[in-house]
């Protein structure tokens, strides 16, 4: 453990940072999946993104300028393999659960998925990957498991934070999700490449129709 990670023991306190990291990754997602209307929810996530970047800048020892490290840590190889497996896993899902949706806007909207595939990096996988790679494992070290539980807990609470979709194929997806970007996060030591894996498999998932889940004008809430 470095140096400047031992000060967030002290200050803030424990049970202030338990508490802390309860409201934000468990009450504040619940809630707006909850009681949040579907037109609600992107304004809705932007507070929460927004409140996660302050809360990760005025974390003692943190440095935007350590978002650089190891940023080029990684093979081509390696992203190769895992977009062949990601296509292959998200095409074998849309067609067995929504064909009709399979690689519709590939097929119908072109112009709509070259919008997104340009977007998507900045406005969704890079806000996500600061607040659930960075803030989580920089600002919340002193009170997390040790091991594995450590990667199980950060993909739990990645699909938890997803729970608005009401969908078990996004919490699925989300989970393992979850757990690839820690991986890339923390083994690699690579906050680029988490954002990088996550973005590829987003731009899939919109590409192959998957995306059809991911959109709040199909939420079904189950009560």
């Amino acid at each position: 453990m470095k140096k400047h990670e031992n000060w967030a023991v002290t200050e803030p306190s424990r049970n202030r940072l338990k508490l802390e990291f309860g409201l934000f990754f468990v009450a504040i997602p619940v809630i707006i999946a909850v009681f949040f209307p579907p037109d609600w929810m992107f304004p809705s996530l932007f507070s929460f993104t927004a409140l996660g970047i302050v809360l990760l800048h005025f974390t003692r020892g943190f440095y935007w300028a350590e978002l650089r490290y190891n940023w080029r840590n990684w093979s081509w190889k390696e992203l190769l393999v895992f977009s062949v497996f990601m296509t292959a896993i998200c095409t074998s899902m849309v067609m067995l659960t929504r064909p009709e949706a399979a690689f519709f806007l590939l097929i119908n909207r072109p112009e709509l998925l070259a919008f997104i595939w340009a977007g998507y990096p900045i406005a969704s996988a890079l806000p996500q990957e600061l607040l659930f790679r960075s803030l989580f494992y920089r600002r919340y070290h002193a009170i997390l498991p040790q091991g594995r539980k450590v990667y199980l807990l950060n993909a739990a609470l990645f699909s938890l934070a997803h729970l608005m979709y009401w969908s078990w194929i996004v919490a699925v997806m989300t989970f393992g999700g979850g757990l690839l970007f820690s991986w890339a996060y923390r083994k690699r030591g690579s906050f680029f490449y988490a954002v990088l894996l996550h973005a590829i498999a987003g731009n899939i998932i919109f590409a192959v129709g998957l995306g059809v889940y991911f959109y709040s004008g199909n939420v079904n809430r189950p009560f």
